[in-house]
């Protein structure tokens, strides 16, 4: 009896292991060049990866994101300290692949790039090159 406990916990723990791992992560800073107030950001992900882009922007700026490339992405913007899964997102994408709003409040704001869960089950390839322009 001990044996089938001990062999259930271990598939249990192989399997949830292997799902975390199948999802990568990938972070990215967004670099301004000195004096520029915009930046574009070249990427490529697949399946149920993404990829979080952040940058440090004031209270009371206008922010602006756009994705270009692939159809399949998307993206969130997320305040600072919000995390993606366990916050709402500060905006998303408009159906165009842009967004734009004033600022709420100073710090790292994160954009979480993804696609959407049909074509990441296929394992879709997503380049693609995201904007970010801060005024």
């Amino acid at each position: 009896m001990k044996r089938a406990i001990q062999a259930a916990l271990l598939a249990v723990t192989m399997a949830a292991t292997g799902a975390q791992a199948a999802d990568k992560i990938t972070t990215v800073p967004v670099q301004f060049a000195k004096g520029a107030h915009s930046a574009q950001v070249k990427g490529n992900f697949s399946g149920y990866d993404t990829i979080h882009y952040t940058l440090v922007a004031k209270a009371g700026q206008t922010m602006t994101v756009k994705i270009g490339g692939s159809s399949n992405a998307n993206f969130n913007v997320f305040a600072p300290g919000a995390i993606p899964g366990q916050a709402e997102a500060l905006g998303r994408n408009d159906g165009n692949g842009q967004w734009q709003s004033t600022l709420p409040t100073s710090g790292k704001y994160l954009i979480q790039v993804y696609q959407m869960r049909a074509s990441a089950r296929r394992g879709e390839q997503v380049p693609h090159t995201l904007s970010v322009s801060i005024q």
